[in-house]
């Protein structure tokens, strides 16, 4: 279904259905519930910092419940590394929240390489008129979000389970989101293959941001690539604030049906102008590998 954006948005699918089936089959039917009848062990988070209270608002005990999620079956499978629980608020869901207020709602927004969630669970929960797609390519990640979302009662989100690279031309998203993915020469030709033409992309960065801007110029001028900037989302509400890398996708004749890899012909194509914006504070998602705040990845 087409948003009034002009992007599509997203539907529960026999697709996502048949994600969580493949996981099970994997050997996960043993992995802990995350239902409401399990046992509650001794909370390992911390109470939400005052600044929790102001981003979060109405959903800060759905934020609260989440974290438990993250912090009890989100460890215990792998997913979050164990020493995160306790920043789990001022490292990884604040430095997400914040980000909210760069998006433009309604809108059909794309969590690339969302792994345990981060940013894109949260960000369905403080934007109830988007839909909100959690592409995750791993089975047991895609079968963590599939509960979280189901405990969360995220009735505008949705598990997507593939590889960016193999989605790029079926999804055209107002808006792309990705964390700790991959650096900004590689992320930008992925998230350019799932947004439309015109569409946002936002990458959450650290402290280096500045620098991959510019290692990615050739690759941001060959996807004509427009306002690319560097913003500080949360300032003066968080600290430090969240570093995000913002640029529009180009038209659609600069978009390949797959993502672009650097060096292949026509590498210096196109017109986007420098990047704007000095090196950022550090966002605190640098180190985090989508879910793995210890920076290794899991097998699926």
């Amino acid at each position: 279904m087409r948003s009034p954006t002009g992007g599509w948005s997203f539907s529960l699918s026999a697709e996502s259905g048949e994600a969580v089936i493949s996981a099970r089959a994997r050997g996960l039917r043993d992995a802990p519930s995350l239902s409401a009848d399990a046992p509650s062990p001794p909370s390992a988070v911390p109470p939400a910092p005052p600044e929790a209270r102001e981003i979060f608002g109405s959903v800060l005990p759905l934020a609260q419940q989440y974290a438990e999620l993250l912090a009890g079956p989100g460890v215990e499978r792998g997913l979050v590394g164990p020493a995160e629980a306790a920043r789990l608020w001022d490292r990884h869901l604040l430095n997400c929240a914040v980000v909210a207020e760069l998006i433009p709602v309604p809108c059909s927004l794309v969590d690339l390489g969302s792994g345990a969630g981060l940013p894109g669970i949260v960000l369905a929960m403080l934007l109830p008129e988007a839909e909100v797609a959690l592409l995750e390519p791993m089975a047991r990640r895609a079968l963590f979000l599939e509960e979280c979302v189901a405990a969360l009662g995220l009735a505008n989100a949705v598990v997507r389970r593939g590889r960016a690279e193999d989605m790029a031309g079926q999804i055209a998203a107002d808006v792309v989101i990705a964390r700790a993915v991959a650096p900004m020469d590689r992320l930008a030709g992925m998230a350019a293959g799932l947004a439309r033409p015109g569409g946002l992309v936002l990458a959450i960065k650290g402290a280096g941001a500045a620098d991959e801007i510019m290692r990615a110029q050739p690759v941001l001028r060959q996807l004509g690539a427009r306002d690319i900037e560097l913003v500080q989302a949360g300032s003066g509400k968080v600290s430090p604030a969240a570093t995000v890398v913002r640029f529009t996708t180009g038209p659609a004749r600069n978009r390949p049906g797959a993502p672009f890899r650097p060096g292949g012909a026509g590498h210096h194509a196109g017109g986007a102008g420098p990047a704007r914006g000095g090196p950022g504070s550090g966002g605190r998602g640098q180190g985090t590998r989508k879910g793995r705040p210890n920076g290794r990845r899991s097998g699926g």
